[in-house]
């Protein structure tokens, strides 16, 4: 599906759905918590239309929110929040292009906003959300699940302690789910203003740069923003093997690893590249090597 963003710069007009979802407590009784308003900014990431009408009709009725943007794909979704700063982001799981993990994996901790997670049922995420106290809304999203998570983002927002611990709680929850929303073996990456969502598979093998990466694959080279250690640690699970203090190679790539002189050895890739494992890795490497 094509990207979609049409961004809301007033709170839009109450239509007809809105005024049928919203409702009104019982005279004298408080329906939620209540707390002092503020202006929320929130964003909808969502790639079926449908759903993105229902959420914004849902905060239509809400005063204090306004709806500044609404994208349909991954790589628009990290665009736009990236640029707007949004105090909310009501985020669906799966997406073309980039899955809302991944969304949130290609930008900065400190730069993750407040998030809803919306989602068709799956037990292992579901799981992982109520570990980590992540708010969630499960797909048809219902008008009192809804109210509920707008009442706690309130309270969140009203408490900047508590949207820190909030931010530290997403950054859990991903790290815990990256066996499973890398099903995809890909890895998504900040190149500049542009996000490069690359498989693993492709990648021949990495060199430090500085604060950058160059990623090699298939004889073109990306640049991608942060230092060779983040990604290293990223690539963990998978088969690459770091053999310098500025390289890391794809195991899979590798033809051969022959001893030369001074106790250095040389790799050399499918590709003909040769590349130096130095002594400081080489144990490691060849230990690793073995269990393989």
């Amino acid at each position: 599906m094509s990207s979609a963003v049409a961004t809301r710069r007033q709170a839009p007009a109450v239509n007809s759905l809105a005024l049928a979802v919203k409702r009104l407590a019982p005279a004298g009784k408080a329906f939620y918590n209540e707390v002092p308003e503020m202006p929320i900014r929130a964003i909808i990431v969502d790639d079926e239309p449908l759903a993105r009408e229902q959420i914004a009709a849902f905060l239509a009725a809400e005063s204090d929110v306004t709806v500044i943007g609404e994208c349909g794909d991954g790589k628009t979704a990290v665009r736009t929040i990236a640029e707007e700063a949004p105090d909310i982001v009501f985020l669906d799981i799966k997406l073309p292009e980039l899955d809302g993990f991944q969304i949130l994996e290609a930008l900065p901790e400190e730069r993750i906003p407040c998030i809803i997670f919306v989602t068709a049922y799956d037990r292992f995420a579901v799981q992982a959300f109520k570990v980590y106290a992540v708010d969630y809304l499960l797909k048809p999203v219902e008008e009192e699940p809804f109210r509920r998570a707008l009442s706690r983002l309130r309270m969140r927002l009203a408490q900047p302690s508590e949207d820190g611990n909030t931010r530290q709680r997403v950054a859990g929850l991903l790290r815990d789910l990256e066996s499973w929303h890398r099903r995809t073996s890909s890895v998504v990456l900040r190149s500049g203003n542009e996000v490069l969502c690359l498989k693993l598979t492709d990648i021949d093998w990495i060199e430090s740069a500085g604060n950058y990466v160059s990623i090699h694959m298939g004889g073109s080279t990306h640049l991608v923003d942060g230092p060779m250690n983040d990604l290293e640690q990223r690539l963990n699970s998978h088969n690459f093997l770091r053999i310098a203090r500025s390289r890391i190679v794809n195991f899979d790539r590798v033809r051969k690893i022959k001893p030369r002189l001074y106790g250095d050895y040389l790799v050399e890739l499918l590709d003909g590249t040769k590349l130096t494992l130095s002594r400081s890795y080489r144990d490691a490497v060849l230990t690793r090597i073995r269990g393989l």
